[in-house]
């Protein structure tokens, strides 16, 4: 047992030591090129003094480690310098077919070569720019973390990305000032990485007019926003909802997006609350209908995107009445775990999913 733990130990550190190596090589290149072209002249000394022992193939791992540490021209370099100590390799060791290894290792250059010429384009090297998606998609997912709200609330909120993708066209921000929430489900055009680049520019926008200007400015402002970036044919959908969390008043407004949904516990009935307003980011100075409306103790408001109720076998209307049909089986539940329910059963899997909702309990 303590041979094993021991063992472990031994491997942890041995892990952290090679994590501080590679990041210190990547902030240092030269020092990185260096090592990796010592590493080749090794492994090809060893190949041909250990003939039966060590494969000429562990050429490959230099190659492949620079792909991952080097910038472009210094990974250029470093393909050529292997390609010619691999042929002296399978020169002296008759045994090797020389075309064929000398071929495969080629082509594995060409690869390497042909994506760090990818990642040369944005200024960043090996891995870098894996790491910044993955910040931008932490960064979005942030955007969309829900404030505290009073007792007697709850707001939950679930999104979900087409086909599986980490990056989503859909994202929610709001904000809670002066006992009002605010609210915005926001769906931008297209999917996937294009869109989820559009997404986090447009939600730290978003996210920093909220709750500053009055909530009738809350879209004229974000239209104004998107016509400044010039985008060609892109737009968004945006429904905004402010409610007064003493007395249960809201104010919903839409643009270009899928009505609100209103739950009334008193009569048990859905009803869809109607705003109209252009799409966000093709008009010069739109106006934006508003509908008013209040949440009396246990009612519940549905703000969705497109996703959830639209498919191309499916309109929006339909699509809408599904979706309260699917809402109206948690309602004995009080929606609670309601989003991610209604996310994964109503959600179209070919388009992004989300989905707010508001519900004001029945006991404070």
């Amino acid at each position: 047992m303590n041979w094993r733990g021991g063992l472990a130990g031994v491997v942890r550190r041995v892990g952290r030591r090679v994590d501080a190596l590679v990041r210190r090589a990547r902030r240092s290149h030269p020092m990185a090129f260096a090592a990796i072209l010592l590493m080749t002249v090794l492994f090809a000394v060893a190949s041909l003094s250990w003939k039966t022992h060590f494969p000429a193939s562990a050429l490959i791992i230099p190659l492949l480690l620079g792909g991952l540490l080097l910038r472009f021209k210094q990974l250029l370099v470093l393909t050529l310098f292997t390609l010619t100590v691999s042929s002296f390799v399978v020169m002296s060791r008759p045994a090797l077919p020389k075309t064929g290894f000398v071929l495969v290792l080629g082509v594995i250059g060409w690869i390497v070569i042909t994506n760090a010429k990818v990642r040369n384009q944005l200024g960043v090297p090996g891995t870098r720019g894996e790491s910044m998606l993955m910040e931008l998609r932490d960064t979005l997912t942030a955007q969309s973390d829900l404030p505290e709200i009073p007792i007697g609330w709850r707001l939950e909120v679930a999104i979900r990305s087409a086909g599986g993708s980490t990056f989503s066209g859909d994202f929610v921000v709001s904000t809670t000032h002066e006992q009002t929430l605010e609210v915005a489900l926001v769906d931008v055009s297209g999917k996937g990485i294009d869109a989820g680049t559009r997404a986090l520019l447009l939600s730290g926008a978003f996210g920093g007019l909220l709750g500053v200007v009055p909530a009738q400015d809350f879209l004229p402002s974000a239209n104004r926003y998107i016509r400044r970036q010039d985008w060609d044919d892109d737009f968004a959908t945006v429904v905004h909802v402010a409610v007064d969390l003493q007395s249960g008043d809201f104010d919903v407004r839409t643009a270009g997006h899928p009505p609100a949904i209103l739950f009334d516990a008193w009569a048990g009935r859905w009803q869809t609350r109607e705003s109209d307003g252009p799409l966000l980011g093709l008009m010069e100075a739109p106006e934006f209908a508003v509908n008013h409306g209040q949440l009396k103790l246990g009612d519940a408001l549905f703000l969705y995107s497109d996703g959830m109720v639209e498919t191309p076998r499916r309109d929006i209307v339909r699509g809408t009445d599904r979706l309260a049909g699917h809402a109206e089986r948690l309602v004995g539940q009080g929606f609670l775990g309601g989003a991610e329910a209604l996310v994964a059963n109503a959600g179209g899997p070919g388009d992004d999913s989300a989905i707010v909702i508001i519900h004001r309990l029945a006991h404070g």
